[in-house]
């Protein structure tokens, strides 16, 4: 009698059944498994951009910006410093010069207190001079290198708030390289409304307007110092068309809006109203307090949304923004305001859109591929092996293709062409495991051993070269998952999912039905 102990029993009946049971949604299509109960019909394996169909944006988040950016709040935070200590510090032509902050004292008397100075704003800041009046300002390579990593993580979140609030389904965003974000929207056949969300900044803020100022000179050039020329943007057109002349200084930042929702205002027309947390919500009411009958306007990227006038002071702690909205825009700026800004504006650098006629024809082709290579596999082993041994194998097979489908469905990943190159070789070697146990009792048969003692044998023998096949193989699985990525991941997922289902059908699946087997008929001779 071959031992097989009762816990092995149970192990394989129940994984067995949960892979047959997770595995079934995957062969409905999407209005049948509606049908299925909720917990199902979320484990169907979600298919990728190649399968599926779809649009593909390669994104470069400019980091020279946000660079520039911060040297200008340097330069800001220099200029206070240097005017608060006692004495005061001259100083005069500070601006930014091939990506480095400059300026010039006005006394060479000045520079090592200077020097102190700025380097208790930031004690990483690499500061030099010309040995005489000249300073030269840069960021260190540790700080630019720590700057891109978080503004690219940064806008990974945000473009994911943004994609999640319009309804997305399943997109993946991944980060590339050192300052590049790919975006895959399986599903998404008209990516124009993604590109103008995710190509706008959304960096909001409330600021007054100069209604003194004359408009002409502002256009000609000539800007009252302390404010800028900006334009009302038609959403319709996208052209420039009413100037206002802003105050530079911020009233209120975007930064202290909580939500951000389209709704209709007393005319039926799409607005956006704003809700502010406690501290925007006192400068918003101070703002509108301070200056009723003054204009403000409303900014976002430096565009002008729209430019009221303050009839009352605001207390509430929210508003609205209107202006020549449809309702989609008024839901596009809502979701830009809800997701917040990103850290720095993204570059457009490739754009791709797959049709799902694509898709169609490869899982097409890779079902009738997969189909035939079953059908010849199971049509071999039956004739190399015999029934039992045959049918051991194939079951086998069968198990292992459904733990990997279920695990695919469970752990919500995403199957692409390389995915299914992936469970093909799972496939081979999840037959050739057999092979080596079926070839291994032939053997101890043919050197005289009993029955009983072939089989026990023969698993036992074949043990440690599927381990050490499967193990390394396991090894170059996690090595191109932790190195690779997109497709090349997709293919390293389904690999190490079909190693571990193989080790588990082969180790003790099929040994587990020929001890059934053989425990039941007690054969006095084996036909393999």
């Amino acid at each position: 009698m071959l031992v097989f102990e009762l816990w092995k029993k149970i192990l394989i009946f129940t994984i067995s059944f949960l892979a047959l049971f997770f595995c079934l949604p995957n062969f409905f299509d999407k209005d049948s498994s509606e049908d299925l109960p909720a917990f199902l019909n979320s484990k169907q394996i979600r298919l990728g951009l190649d399968l599926q169909g779809g649009s593909y944006l390669l994104l470069k988040v400019e980091i020279g910006e946000i660079k520039k950016e911060r040297l200008n709040n340097l330069a800001d935070e220099i200029r206070v410093a240097l005017r608060s200590n006692d004495p005061r510090i001259g100083y005069k032509n500070i601006s930014i010069a091939n990506d480095k902050l400059e300026f010039f004292l006005l006394s060479s008397d000045d520079m090592n207190l200077t020097t102190q100075i700025i380097k208790k704003i930031d004690k990483d800041l690499i500061v030099r001079n010309d040995g005489n009046t000249q300073i030269t300002l840069d960021f260190s390579e540790a700080k630019m290198k720590d700057l891109q990593v978080t503004t690219v993580l940064q806008s990974i979140e945000i473009i994911r708030r943004r994609i999640d609030e319009i309804g997305t389904n399943e997109p993946l965003i991944q980060r590339q390289g050192k300052d590049r974000i790919s975006v895959q929207l399986p599903g998404l056949e008209e990516p124009e409304r993604i590109k103008k969300l995710l190509g706008k900044t959304a960096r909001m803020n409330f600021r007054l307007v100069n209604e003194t100022a004359s408009i002409d000179e502002a256009v000609s050039g000539r800007i009252p110092p302390g404010f800028e020329l900006l334009f009302e943007i038609d959403p319709s057109t996208g052209q420039k068309t009413i100037p206002y002349i802003i105050s530079k200084r911020i009233g209120v930042s975007g930064d202290h809006l909580i939500d951000a929702s389209p709704t209709v205002d007393q005319y039926n027309q799409p607005v956006v109203s704003l809700r502010f947390d406690a501290s925007g919500s006192r400068k918003f009411g101070d703002l509108t307090a301070n200056n009723v009958g003054k204009r403000f306007a409303i900014i976002l990227d430096n565009e002008v949304i729209s430019a009221p006038v303050i009839r009352e002071p605001i207390t509430g702690g929210g508003g609205q923004i209107s202006g020549n909205f449809t309702f989609e825009s008024a839901s596009d700026l809502a979701v830009l305001l809800r997701a917040g800004a990103l850290p720095a504006p993204l570059t457009i650098l490739e754009e791709r859109s797959v049709g799902p006629s694509l898709g169609r024809d490869s899982i097409k082709s890779g079902t009738n591929a997969a189909i035939i290579a079953l059908i010849l596999v199971a049509l071999y082993m039956f004739a190399v092996y015999g029934l039992v041994f045959g049918l051991t194998a194939n079951l086998a097979l069968l198990i292992n293709i459904s733990s990997i489908l279920a695990l695919l469905g469970l752990i919500g990943a995403t199957l692409t062409l390389p995915g299914i190159a992936g469970i093909a070789l799972t496939v081979g070697m999840a037959v050739d495991a057999n092979v080596l146990i079926f070839e291994r009792i032939r053997e101890e048969l043919r050197s005289g051993r009993s029955i009983i003692s072939a089989i026990d044998n023969g698993f036992k023998q074949a043990l440690r070269t599927i381990i050490d096949a499967n193990t390394t193989t396991l090894i170059a699985a996690v090595i191109l998952f932790q190195f690779g990525s997109g497709p090349v991941r997709g293919f390293a997922v389904t690999l190490a999912l079909g190693v571990l289902t193989t080790m588990f059908t082969s180790i003790l699946f099929s040994r587990g039905i020929i001890s059934l087997w053989f425990n039941r008929i007690k054969p006095s001779k084996l036909n393999i």
